[in-house]
C-alpha cells in the first residue's frame, strides 16, 4: 500500500482486509481505491470507491464522476471517505454523508455471564439459512431495500461468510431459544486486529445482555488466535454504541460514507 492508504482509519483498513479475504479485487490509484466483489454484485459497500487522500474528501464533483466512470451501470453511489467532509457539495448530488463511529479496544471485551434461557454457540451450516431468512424478514418489514436484490445480496453474503468461517479466519456466534436465532454477530481476523460484524438482536429480546455476552464470546475467540486490538463500527446515533463503550471500546479516528440509494426501479448491474 502507498502512504496515503496506510493512513486510513481502522474502519476502512479492516473493511478492506475482510473484503480481500472474501475475494474482492482492489485496484489502487494514487489517491483512491476501486473495490469490486464479483461474488456479490448486489453489495454496495463491496463495490465502491474509497478515497485515500483526506485533503480531497469534500470534492464531491470529482468523486461522483469517478464512481460513475468505474461503475457506469450501478444504481447507487458509494464512496468511502477517510474523514468526514463538508457535506454541501455531496448534497447537490443527492448523496448523504454518514460519519462512522469507529471504536477500538486494546483488550478483548470481558465475557459477561450467559443470559438464562438462551443457548450461545457458533453457527452451524444450517444456521446460515435461518440468518438469511431473518434478514429478509426484517427488510420486508422496513422496506429499506428492494426485496429481490436484498435477498440476492444477503444470500451471497452468507455464502462468503460461511467460507471465511470454514477457513478459520472468522467466526459467527448466535443466541438461540428453541432453535430460533434471536441475536448474532461475527468477528473476522484482520492481522493483529479483530473486526466485529453485524451485531444484531431481535427487538423483543433486546436489553437482556445478549449483545454484551456475544461481544465477549467472540472477543475471547479472537484473543486465543493472537489478536491484540478489537474494532467495531456503528453509526453515531446508534444506541448500541453505549453497549460497546461499556464493554471497553473507545472512539478512535474514523471515516465516513457518502451514499445514495438506488431508485426503486433500479436493476442490479453486472459489475
Amino acid at each position: 500500500m502507498n502512504s496515503r492508504t496506510a493512513a486510513l482509519p481502522a474502519n476502512w483498513t479492516t473493511d478492506l482486509a475482510i473484503l480481500e479475504l472474501a475475494g474482492a479485487r482492489i485496484a489502487r490509484r494514487d489517491d483512491h481505491l476501486i473495490v469490486r466483489t464479483p461474488q456479490n454484485r448486489w453489495a454496495h459497500w463491496a463495490n465502491f470507491l474509497l478515497v485515500t487522500d483526506p485533503a480531497t474528501v469534500s470534492d464531491a464533483d470529482r468523486w461522483t464522476a469517478a464512481f460513475a466512470e468505474e461503475f457506469p451501470d450501478a444504481g447507487w453511489v458509494a464512496v468511502g471517505l477517510p474523514t468526514t467532509p463538508d457535506a454541501t457539495g455531496w448534497a447537490r448530488h443527492g448523496i448523504d454523508i454518514q460519519p462512522l463511529d469507529t471504536l477500538a479496544a486494546m483488550a478483548a471485551p470481558h465475557e459477561t455471564p450467559p443470559v438464562p434461557g438462551y443457548e450461545i454457540r457458533p453457527f452451524t451450516p444450517d444456521d446460515w439459512a435461518h440468518d438469511v431468512e431473518r434478514a429478509i424478514a426484517e427488510n420486508a418489514a422496513t422496506r429499506a431495500q428492494d426485496p429481490a436484490e436484498f435477498a440476492a445480496f444477503v444470500t451471497a453474503q452468507a455464502r462468503q461468510r460461511r467460507r471465511l468461517m470454514d477457513r478459520g479466519v472468522a467466526a459467527w456466534f448466535g443466541a438461540f431459544s428453541k432453535s430460533r436465532l434471536l441475536a448474532d454477530l461475527g468477528i473476522v481476523l484482520c492481522g493483529h486486529r479483530a473486526r466485529y460484524q453485524d451485531v444484531s438482536t431481535d427487538p423483543e429480546h433486546r436489553r437482556r445482555g445478549l449483545a454484551s455476552h456475544l461481544l465477549g464470546v467472540a472477543g475471547q475467540w479472537a484473543a486465543r488466535r493472537g489478536c491484540a486490538e478489537w474494532v467495531i463500527v456503528t453509526e453515531p446515533t446508534n444506541a448500541a454504541g453505549r453497549v460497546y463503550r461499556a464493554a471497553g471500546f473507545r472512539a478512535v479516528p474514523g471515516g465516513a460514507e457518502a451514499y445514495r440509494k438506488p431508485p426503486p426501479a433500479a436493476v442490479s448491474p453486472a459489475l
